[in-house]
Formats: C-alpha cells, sequence, structure tokens
C-alpha cells in the first residue's frame, strides 16, 4: 500500500524522460518491459498454489461493471460540462444505475460471486475501501494538475516537470516501515485520520504557494503530502485486510486493488472536470476574437497554448496570459476541492473507526 503513491509519483518522472527522447506513444510501452520482468520473477518466486476449479470466471458480470461505472462517469461529466441534452444525460444515468443495481443484486444471488458484496457490510472494510479511494483520486488528480501547470504556466520540460515532483515519491517511498510502526503504536484510527488530514493540509498549503518563486515550500508541501497520503493508504490495507475473515482474504485483496485503480481513474475524471470548468469560467480573453476562438481558447489550457501560436504575437501572447492566469486560479480550486474532501473524509474516518472498534 505505501508502495502505491509512490509508483503514482513515478508515472511523471519516467514518462518525462520518455517524452524527452521519443515521441509521444511510447509512454504507453513504459510497462511493458516492467511486466515481462516481474511475469519472470513471479514464475521463479512465487510459490504454486492450488486453484480453485469450483469459482467461475464470468466475463458478463466484468463487462456489466465496466459499462455501468462508464455510464455513471460519463453522465456526470456531461452534466457538469452542459454539452447534451437532459433527457441523453437522464437515461446515460439511469442505464448506468441499473447495470450497477443489477450487478450487485447478481453478485449477493450467487454462492460464488466475482466480488463479495458482503464484505461491504463490514464498517472497517468500508472504511478501508473508501480511504484508498479517496486518497488515490486525490493523488492522481494532483499529479494531472502539476504537470499541466508547470508545463503550460511554468514552461517546464515534461523531464524537469516530473523531477520537480520527486518530493512526492522520495518521500512516499519512506513513509511505509515509518507508518507500518505508527499503526502498531498508535492504532489505525490515528493514522487514517491523521494521514488525511496532513494530505489536506498539504493541498491547502499547495493552493496558496506560487511555484515559480516558492520552490522549496513547494517541494516541502509534496513531500508532507506524498508521506501522509502514503501513511492513510497502508492505513487503509491495514483497515481492510485485518477486518476480512481468513477464507476471504482473496475478495478483501481484490476489492481493495479494485478501489485502487477505480480511485486512479476517477482522479483524472474529477479533477479534469474541476479545471475544465474552473478554467472556462474565469478565463478573460482580450478583445476582437471570433466566437469559434472564444469557445476554443476557454475550453482547456491546452487549446488557448494552441490558438495563441496560430495568432499574430501581440494577440497571441494576451490570449497566453489570460491563460495561464484562469489556469493558476483554477488549479487553486481544484487544491482546495480536494484538501476540503480529505478534510471531511478525515472527520468520516474518525467516527466511522471509533464506532466499529466499539462493535
Amino acid at each position: 500500500a505505501a508502495g502505491g503513491p509512490g509508483r503514482a509519483a513515478c508515472g511523471p518522472l519516467s514518462g518525462g524522460i520518455v517524452l524527452e527522447h521519443f515521441y509521444w506513444g511510447s509512454v504507453f510501452l513504459i510497462n511493458v518491459p516492467i511486466v515481462l520482468v516481474v511475469m519472470g520473477l513471479t514464475a521463479r518466486y512465487v510459490p504454486r498454489q492450488a486453484g480453485r476449479r469450483d469459482q467461475p470466471l464470468n466475463l458478463g458480470h466484468a463487462v456489466m461493471l465496466i459499462i455501468a461505472i462508464l455510464l455513471l462517469v460519463y453522465s456526470a461529466k456531461t452534466a457538469l460540462k452542459g454539452h447534451l441534452s437532459l433527457w441523453v444525460i437522464s437515461f446515460t444515468l439511469l442505464t448506468g444505475a441499473l447495470l450497477l443495481g443489477l450487478f450487485i443484486r447478481t453478485q449477493l444471488a450467487t454462492s460464488r460471486p466475482m466480488i463479495d458484496m458482503r464484505l461491504f457490510t463490514h464498517r472497517i472494510i468500508l472504511s478501508g475501501v473508501v480511504m484508498a479511494m479517496t486518497a488515490m483520486i486525490t493523488l492522481v488528480g494532483f499529479e494531472l494538475l502539476m504537470a499541466q501547470e508547470l508545463q503550460f504556466v511554468h514552461g517546464l520540460s515534461p523531464y524537469e516537470a516530473g523531477v520537480f515532483m520527486l518530493p512526492v515519491m522520495v518521500a512516499s517511498g519512506f513513509s511505509g516501515p515509518i507508518a507500518g510502526a505508527l499503526v502498531s503504536r498508535l492504532g489505525l484510527r490515528l493514522v487514517a485520520t491523521g494521514g488525511m488530514a496532513l494530505s489536506a493540509l498539504s493541498f491547502y498549503g499547495l493552493a496558496m504557494t506560487d511555484f515559480s518563486t516558492q520552490q522549496w515550500q513547494a517541494w516541502g508541501l509534496m513531500a508532507l503530502l506524498g508521506f501522509s497520503a502514503a501513511s492513510a493508504l497502508l492505513a487503509s490495507t491495514s483497515a481492510i485486510m485485518a477486518a476480512a475473515p481468513a477464507e476471504k482474504a482473496a475478495a478483501a485483496g481484490a476489492i481493495e486493488t479494485m478501489a485502487y485503480e477505480l480511485g486512479a481513474g476517477l482522479g483524472i475524471a474529477i479533477f479534469g472536470l474541476l479545471l475544465s470548468r474552473s478554467f472556462s469560467a474565469s478565463i478573460r480573453l482580450p478583445a476582437g476574437l471570433e466566437a469559434q476562438e472564444i469557445a476554443r481558447a476557454s475550453s482547456s489550457m491546452g487549446e488557448a497554448v494552441q490558438l495563441a501560436n496560430s495568432l499574430p504575437p501581440t494577440q497571441g501572447q494576451a490570449i497566453l496570459d489570460a491563460a495561464r492566469h484562469a489556469f493558476i486560479w483554477s488549479h487553486s480550486v481544484a487544491l482546495s476541492s480536494a484538501g476540503s474532501m480529505l478534510l471531511l473524509l478525515a472527520v468520516g474516518m474518525w467516527f466511522s473507526l471509533a464506532k466499529a472498534q466499539r462493535r
């Protein structure tokens, strides 16, 4: 669990190195040699275990869950953007909700479910899943925002942006043994809520930091974020695995992994949407632009940069200045929103884990 934030933080750095020397499509090939090495090591060192022949591999249920999640996320994004009519959004939302409900009902009815939904009735397991998902949402969303601001606003290369975010990776890597000792000494409840609260504090601080003049402050806050987020994820793993019955350990581990991956995907969607909405609402473009150019420049920072490069220098520079100012403001709004979400989660986890301990 402690390696989760470190692996996530390695993404911008390794991706920046690849983009610095190869074409953009090569970022999709980074994991290929890693996976091949892991496959070889797994085959060599992981003990062989007998499989369960009575456990069905129902791909239809997996497809149903994927479609349900995609429809729900898509309907939420399009509703906030306002690009589709209300009935299309309502139909998409209703279809996704029905498919998700059907999936849950099917899993509860079968004796060999793909995901054991009954584990979610355990308060500690549910708290751990929520912690893991929310921590990944905020961490991945932070990396998305930081990578864009460092490159579009401050002019850093992809590699330089990855190096700038290195404190997150370093701090999260060191947090594992320390957080494990803290859980043993202070207890799960205090470490979980403390990790979330410190992550919220770091987001609030980063929202008020000027990355061009306050680099040391930014690095310190990113180190705090890496350490606290990794500690919270380790606490979520401890909560899930300690509360699950021994015979359901594999099912609990699958739920934890699903929470990580779903949180990462939602982090990109949620923070991308937050950034887009704030950017479109706050940008103040110069006069003299056509309606199509205004719509394009207001859609995203990337589109504004491309439009500015295609216009005369004076007009293009005015668009860049307006876009950079709007992006910095939007970045602060998104980070403050992340801090608020983590702070609410910390309060909720404090009371949730307390009730679970009293049971």
